[in-house]
């Protein structure tokens, strides 16, 4: 069987743990939403281009540090003719080893504020260790015994030196009530989604009415309804099982993304995108 192009990456990832591009000159500009299961970091080098994240937009220039979270959606936007970045993959067993290993608790930060602005030396010292993880990655077990000890500790340091140059920041920014009710609900609808696709469920968690949950993700998002975000969601979830092939067929799609019967999982991808399951997976694989 021939892989697409990402279910090649995310095959890449799981095997190797980590995957870097030093350099990367493309913006990948197809109009859909990403879902990844890993941890994606950017650098970038020069120029600048917009994104979505979570359903808000944010903007990278050079030297700006991003990072998107696992099971959060992204959604490329432009950039500019020289935009550039390095770009790194960190799988999901790589990630949990690293949260183990340090303090779990800044985590939380990087979903509602995921770009860090660097001066032109903080970037340097990053894509320093950046050149060692590349150095460690393409070792063998066998060549390396220790590989996946020293990754981690390479990547235990950039995260050390990256909070250290984030707190001058961070000083600067003021976490809200709104902020965080809304991180605290994109990070539910990534735990739950096959659980419930209901508005009144998640505003149950968060211990508030629709109506107040609706107030906070329309303002946060430019207008976006909480239903339409967990729908927009859904859909990127439902589009990556199609595309990377996790599933050999659209019914156990629709089970994996948590439908009690396929039926109401094709009737939910007509509503939402305007055409059927069948024809995206087919317009896909042509």
């Amino acid at each position: 069987m021939v892989l697409t192009h990402r279910e090649q990456l995310i095959k890449d990832i799981e095997e190797s743990d980590i995957l870097i591009v030093r350099k990367v000159h493309k913006v990948f500009m197809d109009n859909e939403d990403y879902v990844f299961p890993n941890v994606i970091m950017t650098l970038c080098l020069s120029g600048s281009a917009r994104a979505m994240y979570d359903m808000r937009e944010i903007t990278h220039h050079k030297n700006d540090l991003t990072i998107f979270m696992p099971g959060h959606i992204m959604h490329p936007i432009d950039g500019t003719d020289d935009f550039s970045y390095a770009l790194l993959f960190i799988s999901p067993k790589l990630f949990e080893d690293l949260r183990f290993n340090t303090f779990s608790h800044d985590y939380e930060k990087y979903n509602y504020a995921p770009v860090c602005s660097l001066t032109d030396e903080q970037t340097a010292h990053l894509l320093a260790i950046v050149d060692l993880l590349i150095a460690i990655a393409n070792q063998t077990d066998e060549e390396m015994p220790h590989r996946q000890q020293a990754l981690l500790a390479q990547l235990a340091v950039g995260y050390e030196l990256l909070n250290s140059y984030r707190r001058e920041q961070d000083k600067q920014w003021k976490k809200n009530r709104h902020t965080e009710i809304y991180s605290n609900f994109c990070d539910l609808v990534v735990k739950h989604y096959r659980e419930s696709r209901e508005v009144k469920f998640y505003a149950g968690l968060l211990n508030l009415t629709p109506k107040y949950l609706s107030k906070v993700v329309r303002a946060a998002t430019d207008g976006l309804s909480p239903g339409e975000w967990i729908e927009q969601y859904v859909m990127a979830q439902a589009k990556r099982l199609i595309e990377i092939r996790a599933t050999p067929t659209l019914v156990e799609t629709a089970y994996m993304l948590g439908f009690s019967e396929p039926t109401s999982f094709y009737r939910y991808f007509k509503r939402v995108t305007g055409m059927t399951a069948k024809q995206y997976r087919d317009g896909y694989q042509s």
